[in-house]
């Protein structure tokens, strides 16, 4: 099947950071809002589309954890794996937007309950490679998520405008 005519599942935004630091909860008035950091690693903003399975995901998973995007001191390019280096999922609906006039529209999403089910099984199978992969076990790296269907706020400390689009 030619490239240009197959159905797009998934989109998937990298970003090389230095240090991300994402709240999953706002602060309510008994309580602080909570967040979840990682150090040096990468951020991974995830969208499913219509039609995605969880076929998809060891592939994507396999894709994003193996491609060699992040950056050592010496300036060579590894995976995240053999940086090593932790890794915070946020999940990204705006990533599937169309411009439509001066609007965006979201029709080519997942429903609420699919996407759910999507991200949280992406999520498990990136913690299961991490904590399978000795020298990230040794580097005591950590796989950190935002939560699914909520507004949330990131602080993002970066080493380069280093943003790549993969769409499966």
């Amino acid at each position: 099947m030619a490239e240009s005519s197959r159905t797009l599942q998934a989109r998937a935004l990298l970003q090389q950071c230095l240090h991300a630091r994402l709240q999953v909860r706002p602060a309510e008035r008994d309580a602080e809002a909570q967040w979840v950091e990682i150090q040096r690693g990468l951020v991974i903003y995830v969208c499913f589309f219509k039609g995605a399975d969880k076929d998809l995901l060891p592939k994507m998973v396999n894709t994003l954890l193996n491609v060699k995007l992040s950056e050592t001191e010496h300036g060579k390019n590894v995976s995240i794996l053999d940086l090593p280096g932790s890794i915070l999922i946020i999940p990204q609906a705006t990533l599937g937007g169309r411009v439509k006039g001066r609007s965006m529209q979201y029709h080519s999403n997942s429903g609420k309950e699919e996407g759910l089910e999507l991200y949280s099984q992406f999520v498990t199978l990136c913690k299961k490679e991490l904590t399978s992969n000795s020298k990230c076990a040794e580097a005591g790296v950590v796989v950190e998520h935002g939560t699914y269907g909520n507004r949330q706020v990131l602080k993002l400390d970066t080493n380069g405008p280093y943003t790549h689009l993969i769409e499966f």
